[in-house]
């Protein structure tokens, strides 16, 4: 076992711990194809599924592996034809049985923080589907709070910016948040997660891959 892989196993206990006593069910998978496994055996036959705007989940293979399971009914805005269908599937995130997504940072002592710029991805988990079920690499692992809040619109806000052609976010300019106002603003919802209610709502699975951004 390698330095790292000895750091990723121990940081991953530490923080499996500190999830369970924020009420989270938690695995930790050393690999993405470890984790795609267990997660497509999460999600019984006659579910239905959808997913935020994770590059995560998309880029291990995992929505490619939901797509290929029998029997659940899959929602992928991704395959909508026009922006009307992917706001319908948008809606029925809220009330399917399985909702999947990263997130943009974690601190060593479990509080999970997501950014979003409709707010739509944040809503979902917080309230509505069933199960949710966050896949998380070990590079989104911050010491504390406000360095989760600075992982989060510091790195993941610019890059995240960077993927789309019609956004005009200062950080996409320069790389640096502003703390803006802009319309095109992608730091409009910041939703930091204590504890997971009902208890075992949500499943954390961390991956001991570096994994988004």
């Amino acid at each position: 076992m390698s330095p790292k892989e000895q750091r990723n196993e121990l940081l991953a206990a530490h923080l499996v711990e500190q999830l369970k006593q924020r009420h989270y069910d938690a695995i930790y998978c050393a690999t993405s194809d470890e984790a795609v496994s267990a997660i497509v055996d999460m999600i019984p036959d006659g579910s239905s599924v959808t997913w935020g705007g994770s590059m995560t989940i998309r880029d291990m293979g995992l929505t490619k592996a939901l797509h290929e399971k029998n029997n659940i009914e899959v929602w992928d805005r991704d395959l909508a034809p026009n922006r009307e269908a992917a706001q319908e599937i948008y809606h029925k995130a809220f009330s399917v049985d399985y909702y999947l997504s990263s997130v943009n940072a974690i601190s060593e002592d479990g509080l999970i923080v997501n950014i979003d710029g409709n707010g739509n991805r944040v809503a979902a988990i917080t309230f509505g589907p069933k199960h949710v079920i966050l896949v998380v690499g070990l590079n989104k692992v911050a010491q504390n709070l406000d360095a989760a809040i600075a992982r989060a619109r510091s790195v993941a806000a610019p890059i995240n910016a960077a993927r789309f052609a019609d956004l005009k976010s200062p950080c996409k300019t320069d790389g640096v948040c502003h703390n803006c106002k802009s319309i095109d603003c992608l730091c409009n919802y910041i939703q930091i997660m204590r504890n997971s209610r009902p208890a075992g709502r949500h499943t954390v699975v961390l991956v001991g891959e570096d994994l988004g951004f």
